[in-house]
């Protein structure tokens, strides 16, 4: 079997090296670094073994399997390739009608061949149902065409939200038109002395795929200070292409959004705003990993952001303005920096309390026009007003008055 790769071509076991490009890495024209084939036992009905292979470095390749894919009746070929249909159960030397279920005609340069249908550069446009029938039009065999392409190399990311388990998730770099599937599975890269006698090449294991998360899979139980090397394989039934990628688990910690973000007022202080939050439920609580917050704040109406940084779980804003409603957000990341920061969390938002110096202004030229008011009503009658009117106009002024004398009652005692 050869194995066509984006640095490399092996063919019969040997490893020739020559000029090429994968993933922004050169590859010279030197013997690789020794290559480590394991054959793993495919899940996937009918495809046999696949060669799951790591090289020394972030590489990609593909490889073509010569099984099929384990539909009866169904023929997969290549889009702009030349497609032969052969007419199972004809005798040799005999006349072989071909037709297409649908069509009035076949494809437009096809032509029969030894009683095979040929049809030259297929197309999307050509795939379907043959159908072969003898000289007297009895049914000979029937086939389904389906076309496509080679699978591309996969791109394939990995995050860890915590320092127990890691993440990848991936998506083709091609549409092939075809049924896919895909082999995941990891390989601790440095192993202890013990690791080594029970299994001098690596232990390799599965990176388990969720179905109810297409296109990502995890490793469990996973070493914050260990190294691991992913490989990614695309699988269709023309061939397959996989990636490798190198991953520490430092590198890619990247925890969730701190949770249970709350921001609340402080009593009497126009210019503060409490704010607090939780862990991410995802992060276990050990005391040798903590978590470390940023927290970026600002006044709805304006654009620019203030940032703080934490290792608590709160913090007070000083520098708030009054009376104006305020946007906060909070995100985490490990305590000693390792990785990257966490997404930013969901919004919460709150208004400090207005300056009671401000109320109190306020309130000063409030009942300076109350009085103004009052002096011109009297100037205007010289008939004292009713009772019952100076007496609404004294509880007006009453409601008025008592809030900003106890409030600058307040500002002048002691505290």
């Amino acid at each position: 079997m050869a194995i066509a790769h984006a640095g490399y071509k092996c063919e019969s076991g040997t490893v020739r090296s020559r000029m090429g490009q994968s993933n922004g890495i050169g590859y010279r024209d030197a013997v690789a670094d020794t290559l480590c084939f394991h054959q793993m036992h495919s899940h996937i009905r009918g495809l046999g073994r696949v060669m799951v292979f790591l090289a020394a470095a972030l590489a990609s390749a593909s490889l073509t399997i010569p099984e099929g894919w384990g539909e009866e009746g169904v023929q997969y070929s290549q889009l702009g390739t030349d497609v032969t249909l052969s007419c199972i159960g004809a005798r040799t030397g005999s006349t072989v009608q071909w037709r297409r279920d649908g069509a009035m005609a076949l494809p437009e340069g096809s032509a029969i061949h030894q009683d095979a249908l040929v049809l030259p550069r297929a197309s999307l446009a050509a795939a379907g149902t043959y159908s072969c029938h003898d000289e007297d039009g009895s049914l000979l065999h029937t086939v389904s065409l389906q076309l496509g392409h080679l699978p591309g190399v996969p791109f394939v990311s990995c995050r860890a939200s915590d320092y127990e388990n890691f993440s990848c998730s991936w998506t083709s770099s091609l549409e092939t038109f075809l049924p896919t599937r895909y082999i995941t599975t990891y390989r601790k890269k440095s192993l202890t002395g013990e690791e080594k006698r029970r299994n001098k090449s690596g232990h390799v294991g599965p990176c388990l795929q969720d179905p109810a998360r297409t296109g990502t899979c995890t490793v469990h139980r996973s070493e914050f200070w260990s190294s691991y090397r992913l490989n990614i394989t695309e699988v269709n039934p023309l061939g397959s292409s996989f990636r490798l990628l190198d991953v520490t688990m430092q590198a890619i910690i990247k925890p969730d959004p701190p949770e249970g973000l709350v921001v609340e007022p402080v009593p009497l202080a126009p210019r503060r705003l409490h704010v607090s939050w939780k862990y991410p439920a995802s992060w276990p609580k050990e005391p040798h990993f903590q978590l470390r917050f940023r927290l970026q704040y600002r006044p709805v109406i304006h654009r620019s952001w203030s940032v703080v940084e934490t290792v608590n779980l709160s913090e007070v804003i000083t520098d708030a303005f009054a009376g104006l409603e305020h946007v906060v957000q909070v995100s985490a990341k490990d305590f000693l920096d390792a990785g990257n920061w966490s997404e930013w969390s969901a919004e919460a938002r709150a208004t400090p309390v207005r300056d009671p110096a401000t109320m109190a202004t306020s309130f000063a030229g409030s009942r300076e026009k109350t009085h103004l008011g009052i002096s011109e009503l009297d100037s205007a009658h010289s008939v004292p007003a009713p009772v019952n009117v100076r007496m609404a106009q004294s509880c007006w002024l009453f409601r008025q008055l008592v809030p900003a004398l106890m409030l600058l009652a307040f500002r002048g005692s002691p505290l």
